[in-house]
């Protein structure tokens, strides 16, 4: 298995009116592949959160290999 890392991310307005991408969550996590890496994650978000849909509190998710172990 490999490691990855799952960021969820949104994003947002500042008040100077800016558009900022914000990390809603990340975990690093075991799994065989990307797609199986970004399932997981958005589990994991959606019950940390206590939400049926990830896509509540983000826009999207992002996946990345990790290159070192935790």
């Amino acid at each position: 298995m490999r490691r990855y890392l799952v960021r969820f991310l949104k994003d947002v307005v500042g008040d100077d009116m800016h558009q900022r991408e914000v990390c809603q969550g990340w975990y690093e996590l075991e799994a065989n592949n990307e797609k199986e890496a970004a399932e997981i994650g958005k589990r994991r978000f959606c019950q940390q959160q206590e939400i049926g849909d990830w896509s509540f509190h983000a826009d999207r998710v992002e996946v990345l290999e990790s290159e070192f172990p935790s």
